[in-house]
């Protein structure tokens, strides 16, 4: 066996390997190329080979160097990316090699427990996550919702709320204006910036794997998800939608027609993402629809001798810019403007 370090864009070796494990959109190289395509960043694997040169495991990553200090992250803006990995020798191996670099090293890891049980590292904090199966039939995966999902699409449907699925650039714009005014209304959060989304756009949309389905209520947009499409599973990543217009329940009528849309498209299972610990509205909404429940461990190695690394400061700073640039006074294009400048340090 020999360790390589690749390049998980472009490397045939890495796709050798995404064929082998059960892989998520966060392991392919069109979601590598918007992080590069948006922020600059370089994505590198390690991959085990053997002696006939297939691959046998690996590990994506990104050494970030910023006013954050210099961090190696297993990805960054991803929700989770598991070691493809089964043999912890291997692991070892790729982590000895990390382990070189001297910096501090973040995993986000959901079903994979090798890393997990790796006593170099502890869990920092911790996310649910949650999905649904769509290998049954669409009548099928319909009556496995819970009741109060079915009233909530049927009641949407009653108020004459429409859903379409849209693949143009518009369709992600309208997205993001509603994107940005949830961040900022609601959660007092700079958006990310517009130009993520376009290069979503241009690397899965443009390509026929994901769409925006948009929520209109006569004419009118009120809700949107996007969806992203990486080999057999729909994964639900960004959604966004007006408070006022709630009522119509616009959210669960994108969900049921998102996965309609999927399982046109021969999806077979449903990953609804990451959630907060503690957003228990969010939890609710998701538990209506998943047939799954799972732990996204943040796992988190610090190398000796940097025990006494301190980010508060740098986080006050931070949190503090956003409360100003997300104050009900500062005009929405300041707020966008500030996402393009700052979020690419919220990793």
């Amino acid at each position: 066996m020999t360790l390589k370090q690749i390049d998980p864009r472009t490397d045939p070796l890495w796709l050798k390997l995404l064929e082998r494990y059960p892989s998520t959109v966060f392991h392919s190289p069109a979601w590598m190329n918007v992080l590069t395509d948006t922020y600059g960043y370089d994505p590198r694997a390690y991959v085990v080979v053997d002696d006939k040169g297939e691959p046998l495991a690996g590990v994506p990553f990104c050494v970030i160097e910023d006013i954050n200090g210099i961090d190696v992250i297993s990805m960054p803006f991803s929700d989770f990316t598991d070691p493809l990995v089964e043999d912890e020798a291997h692991w070892n191996e790729m982590m000895e090699a990390l382990l070189e670099i001297n910096h501090p090293i973040t995993v986000r890891a959901l079903k994979n427990d090798i890393p997990r049980n790796d006593e170099r590292f502890y869990e920092r904090s911790k996310a649910k996550w949650h999905g649904i199966d769509l290998s049954p039939s669409v009548e099928e995966v319909w009556n496995n919702f819970s009741g109060s999902a079915r009233r909530a699409v049927r009641k949407g449907e009653k108020q004459g709320v429409t859903v379409e699925a849209s693949n143009t650039k518009e369709g992600m714009r309208a997205f993001f204006d509603m994107h940005l005014h949830v961040r900022k209304d609601k959660y007092h959060l700079v958006p990310q910036p517009w130009a993520f989304f376009e290069h979503i756009w241009e690397r899965f949309m443009a390509e026929d794997k994901g769409t925006v389905m948009l929520a209109k209520h006569e004419g009118k947009v009120i809700g949107a998800v996007v969806f992203l499409i990486w080999e057999n599973t729909l994964t639900y990543k960004f959604n966004a939608s007006l408070f006022e217009y709630q009522e119509y329940r616009p959210n669960d009528s994108i969900i049921w027609n998102g996965i309609q849309w999927g399982k046109e498209r021969g999806c077979t299972a449903f990953d609804f993402g990451l959630s907060d610990w503690d957003q228990e509205g969010l939890l609710q909404f998701k538990r209506k629809f998943a047939s799954e429940e799972g732990k996204i461990s943040f796992l988190y190695h610090v190398p000796e001798g940097q025990d006494n690394l301190n980010k508060g400061p740098i986080r006050s700073v931070f949190g503090q810019l956003t409360t100003l640039l997300t104050d009900e006074s500062v005009p929405d294009e300041i707020t966008e403007k500030a996402g393009e400048v700052l979020y690419r340090y919220f990793r």
